[in-house]
């Protein structure tokens, strides 16, 4: 009896293990190690980390920041090696920056996506954990039209150059675009992207789809408000109440520009055949200060702005048009750049002053440091005595 038991019990093993290789070769071969991708953003709020200036803490203060921030997703548009050397063993998932001044040679060939590589993320891997590579900025829709032409190559060679390196299961590659990539935006139903774009952007939004890259888009309310303030209402740009939009075509109300600059590039992948590829917001801040013509770049509009945003992705909410999937952003910016050309507002996007203290109150308590020359670490050194004093004070009491 009992060996007839266990007999049963063997097969019944078997059949399980037959039953489960096989399924593990059907997922091989309809989905290819290289088709596998990673997901660089695990959460849905996120700050790009700017450093053009020449006053910012050093990369390791950042980081004690973030940790009290709790902001567990960044952005850096370079690969410096001392901010990902800082990074390490912090759990802070990065996405770093391929510049564009780089396309052009890394379009030649993947032998050269491959020495990039190698020498700027593989060594920091894994302590440092860099979940995404943006090949270049904005740049479909720029002047520069030789880049244009070499965008494409360029992702496709670092992407095969993370292949062959068994990394595109950790590493993400992407490239995010300007709302320039657009004919038009309003309502949210009718865009699309440009006529002249289009034969650049969908050889990469191919490319994208096969992999599992999603659609990165730069959203800014601001800009929007800031060149054409008669015609759009502050309150609709600032997430306050407001009568909206109605977008007759999909019969959806909109609250809010943001949700409608989503939701207004889902409707161009739509049309350009790739419906199921997910948007994610790379960029989107509000300035604090500005010039006389830039209309709306106050504290008042900045607090409010970065304030409702972060309630608004805390909550993971879709859109109006793709209300299942959450909304994800990253926010410009984690610091202001004072050494960044153009008008006032390019250098007035931070959410915190270069000594760890918030530039304003969002919800975040930032590092306040005790004296005029405390430093971040000083200031991290003093929360933890105060945790294990409020600690010790707690056992006492029972």
């Amino acid at each position: 009896m009992e060996c007839s038991l266990i007999l049963n019990t063997l097969r019944q093993q078997m059949v399980f293990s037959s039953f489960f290789l096989w399924l593990l070769l059907i997922f091989t071969v309809v989905f290819p190690s290289g088709f596998l991708t990673a997901q660089a953003f695990t959460g849905t709020y996120g700050v790009n980390y700017g450093r053009i200036a020449d006053n910012l803490p050093p990369p390791e203060s950042v980081v004690t920041l973030l940790k009290a921030a709790k902001i567990k997703n960044i952005r850096i548009y370079d690969a410096d090696k001392q901010v990902l050397t800082a990074f390490k063993g912090s759990g802070i998932e990065i996405v770093v920056g391929l510049g564009n001044e780089y396309l052009k040679d890394i379009s030649i060939g993947e032998e050269r996506a491959m020495d990039w590589v190698k020498e700027n993320v593989q060594p920091f891997l894994p302590g440092t954990h860099i979940r995404g590579i943006a090949v270049g900025n904005e740049i479909l829709g720029s002047g520069d039209m030789e880049l244009w032409e070499v965008l494409v190559p360029a992702v496709k060679n670092v992407y095969s150059a993370l292949d062959r390196l068994d990394l595109t299961h950790d590493i993400e590659v992407s490239s995010p675009h300007s709302e320039a990539v657009f004919a038009n935006s309003f309502p949210p139903s009718s865009c699309n992207f440009r006529e002249d774009i289009a034969p650049f952007m969908k050889p990469l939004l191919q490319f994208f789809s096969q992999i599992g890259s999603p659609f990165y888009i730069n959203a800014y309310p601001f800009l929007a408000y800031k060149n054409e303030p008669e015609h759009i209402d502050l309150n609709y740009a600032l997430f306050k109440k407001n009568a909206g939009i109605y977008d007759a075509k999909t019969k959806l109300h909109y609250d809010n520009m943001f949700d409608a600059q989503v939701d207004a590039a889902y409707a161009a992948l739509d049309k350009a055949g790739f419906s199921k590829m997910q948007v994610i917001v790379s960029e989107t801040g509000w300035a604090s200060r500005g010039d006389q013509n830039e209309a709306g770049a106050t504290e008042k509009n900045a607090r409010t702005y970065n304030k409702n945003m972060r309630k608004r992705l805390l909550k993971k909410k879709g859109t109006p048009y793709r209300p299942k999937i959450p909304v994800k952003a990253y926010i410009f910016a984690l610091f202001n750049e004072n050494l960044k050309p153009g008008p006032t507002s390019e250098r007035n996007f931070g959410l915190f002053k270069p000594d760890g203290s918030i530039a304003y109150d969002i919800g975040f308590t930032g590092l306040r440091p005790s004296s005029a020359t405390s430093s971040f670490v000083t200031s991290s050194y003093q929360l933890v005595l105060s945790s294990c004093a409020a600690t010790l004070l707690l056992i006492l009491t029972l």
